[in-house]
């Protein structure tokens, strides 16, 4: 049988008018509840990717102060850049096979008996469960998702709503130089914690294989951040972007 809601008292509703205050503040009465904004100034959830170079470190916390805006176009200033090339033989398969664990060039988390999906789920995820009697696949979470600023709670049954990003694309990386690389150096890179970020599925999807210069997150607070995202795997595998790509990424940190 449904139960009924309880009445308001009188003194809830002079507190609501008196206060501002929702329902939801006085145990749920009003609609569902929502997470806050952060405040301007906030970096928001997750590591600062200039203190997480190795990307073991979970999310992707804005950039906010004038010191470490310049301390990331420095970073990006190192990248370097050529034209992207043709797509010609590009094949996922060329870069191993999907999320394993058993990338071949001493990366983070390889080889500790889990994927690396799951890996980042639980590297990013909050209150995360697992299946039963398994500490590596992830049944369920919170993702706080830097591209969107959305709190998504997930689930395996509904898998695809979170997605893996390849921060640098795998197609990006083909056409950029990575189509001469042994498959061993393509596994790392397209395993690598440093290039993956779990985030809003559509969002991913929307992406695509764009650079900076076509493609940035909606949540514009993360974008300096996520340049400076690139700019490390970028450096890490002596990979290039293009021109546009790296005009692009300084001017999300300020340049």
């Amino acid at each position: 049988m449904r139960k009924s809601r309880p009445a308001i008292s009188a003194s809830a509703v002079l507190l609501l008018a008196v206060t501002g205050c929702s329902s939801t503040a006085l145990g749920g009465l009003g609609g569902p509840s929502t997470t806050p904004p952060p405040a301007a100034d906030s970096a928001g959830p997750g590591t600062n990717p200039l203190d997480n170079p190795d990307g073991t470190r979970p999310g992707l916390a804005a950039i906010t102060s004038a010191a470490d805006k310049a301390r990331a176009r420095a970073l990006i200033e190192k990248v370097a850049t050529k034209g992207r090339g043709p797509k010609t033989g590009y094949d996922r398969d060329k870069f191993g096979y999907a999320w394993t664990d058993s990338a071949p060039g001493g990366i983070p988390f390889a080889h500790n008996g889990c994927d690396s999906r799951n890996d980042l789920l639980k590297r990013d995820g909050e209150d995360v469960r697992f299946r039963s009697g398994s500490d590596c696949v992830v049944m369920s979470m919170t993702l706080h998702d830097p591209y969107t600023g959305k709190t998504i709670a997930w689930t395996k049954s509904h898998a695809t709503a979170v997605q893996i990003d390849h921060v640098m694309p795998l197609s990006y990386d083909w056409q950029m130089g990575a189509s001469r690389w042994t498959k061993d150096k393509r596994e790392d890179i397209a395993n690598d914690p440093l290039n993956l970020i779990p985030v809003d599925g559509p969002t991913n999807g929307a992406k695509s294989d764009s650079g900076p210069a076509a493609w940035l997150p909606p949540n514009s607070r993360i974008r300096c951040s996520y340049s400076v995202r690139v700019a490390q795997v970028s450096l890490k595998y002596g990979l290039p972007v293009t021109t546009q790509d790296k005009d692009m990424m300084l001017r999300q940190c300020g340049a």
